[in-house]
């Protein structure tokens, strides 16, 4: 510390023009630790940037408790835009009084840190004003903490009339907390009170409203929001999974994660993935995995191939193992590559898998797509019985009907959902009450369970 003067303008200057920095430096300083920047958090850093920028004036960010959210998006940057502004206003809300009290409590330390008065000499707060709850600026700035179902009256967020700087927000952060997310009385209470107060204290309609949360239920606030559609809203979801690694080591491995996920499947979702399932529509509930495959008795290896309708839908295609009754998954194919890419890597499947006998719907162009498949497998010499056949049957049904020998009969592979994270989601997603992007995977394990049926409830094999 004790820069000379050329020493104190060029942190002031390189700090205040970059958030990024901010954060490395002022962790550094007052924790006297790295801070290591994790992709999720330069995802954090840049949003709150185009917030600070003015190209955003409603942002939502999803991520996981306890992944640095907290302290990048309400303590440093607040302290950060204060920095640059001892006169924008904040307020802060959290799902209870004392967690937004111990937020603001933080963010005036930092503010009053020598660290930081030796870089911002000009952000004082006003000595009458010291209190966690409500503190000021001696420019007229400051933050205003209070719990999600508390009074905000007396305090507005931003200026009545904006100077050109990014003049404070309100930062809403966990409005909820997940004991209470079942409740709808709790939830109700929360939405109404952030339509009929919160969004009503900005003193100005530019001045920016910031949600930071874990999704907890369908209807939280966020999922609320999104369905009213009434206020321009730019989501940042950030999954701890992405292309089926965990995005954070030092928190949590893949096999953490994983591990997690099989204790509690719909928290997981919700929690960790920003997914907020409903607890009680998913059709799939029950995903039974195995770590090694039979290897006495009959045993067959098949492939079931559902090939896109339209350009939303995804092809799907499986190859597995029966054996005594069970569907043991092999390979997964599931992606919404054109038609050309799809034949080339469902032939390579086939042959990569050693599979014998392979099902195609042939609905909207799926026997052209066959005989390509076809032909693609002999130009290789390989041999296997490919039938192609139109399936007529309403899709819902089927697989509706299908869902609990789905459940009961088919087998996934340890770790499935990180190795086919596309195809997982499609399928623990998937809800009952109709409202799906896509069922083209529910519709594949329902076919698998029909061309092996003989009977209404026996299986047979060939």
């Amino acid at each position: 510390m004790n820069y000379n003067p050329k020493q104190q303008v060029y942190y002031r200057e390189a700090v205040k023009a970059s958030f990024l920095l901010f954060n490395r430096y002022f962790h550094k300083k007052l924790q006297n630790q790295s801070f290591i920047i994790a992709p999720h958090h330069q995802t954090i850093i840049n949003a709150l940037y185009r917030v600070y920028s003015g190209e955003c004036t409603r942002l939502m960010i999803n991520i996981a408790p306890r992944y640095g959210k907290t302290q990048i998006a309400v303590k440093n940057f607040i302290a950060w835009c204060l920095a640059d502004n001892p006169s924008a206003s904040f307020i802060h809300l959290s799902y209870s009084d004392s967690l937004a009290l111990d937020n603001s409590e933080s963010i005036r330390d930092i503010v009053t840190s020598a660290e930081y008065q030796e870089l911002f000499p000009d952000v004082q707060i006003k000595k009458d004003s010291n209190a966690k709850k409500k503190w000021y600026t001696d420019k007229g700035g400051g933050v205003y903490a209070t719990g999600a179902g508390g009074s905000v009256t007396g305090f507005g967020a931003g200026s009545i009339t904006p100077s050109g700087k990014f003049d404070g927000a309100i930062i809403i952060d966990d409005p909820i907390k997940p004991d209470d997310a079942e409740s709808a009385t709790v939830r109700g209470r929360i939405n109404e009170r952030y339509d009929s107060t919160i969004k009503n204290r900005v003193n100005h309609r530019l001045t920016p409203i910031i949600i930071i949360m874990q999704r907890l239920h369908p209807e939280d606030l966020c999922g609320y929001l999104l369905e009213k559609n009434e206020e321009p809203w730019e989501v940042v979801n950030i999954p701890v999974i992405q292309d089926g690694k965990a995005i954070w080591d030092y928190k949590h491995t893949i096999e953490d994660l994983e591990s997690m996920r099989r204790a509690n499947s719909v928290v997981f979702e919700r929690q960790y993935m920003q997914n907020p399932v409903p607890r009680e529509g998913m059709l799939y509930t029950k995903f039974y995995t195995y770590t090694e495959l039979p290897t006495q008795g009959a045993i067959k290896r098949k492939c079931y191939t559902d090939t896109a309708d339209t350009g939303s839908d995804y092809l799907c295609s499986i190859v597995y193992l029966t054996h005594n009754g069970l569907f043991y998954l092999l390979d997964v194919v599931y992606t919404q590559k054109p038609m050309e890419i799809t034949e080339r890597l469902v032939s390579s499947q086939i042959e990569r898998t050693e599979c014998k006998k392979v099902d195609i719907e042939s609905n909207n162009g799926g026997r052209g797509f066959a005989r390509n498949v076809e032909r693609n497998l002999k130009e290789a010499n390989i041999i296997c019985t490919i039938d192609w056949f139109h399936q007529s049957q309403n899709k819902q049904a089927r697989i509706f009907n299908e869902s609990a020998n789905v459940q009961s009969f088919v087998r996934y592979p340890e770790g499935w959902q990180s190795k086919w994270p596309e195809f997982s989601d499609a399928i623990r997603r998937y809800t009952s009450k109709g409202k799906n992007k896509n069922d083209d995977a529910p519709d594949v394990l329902t076919g698998i369970i029909e061309k092996n049926r003989a009977g209404k409830r026996k299986f047979t094999f060939e």
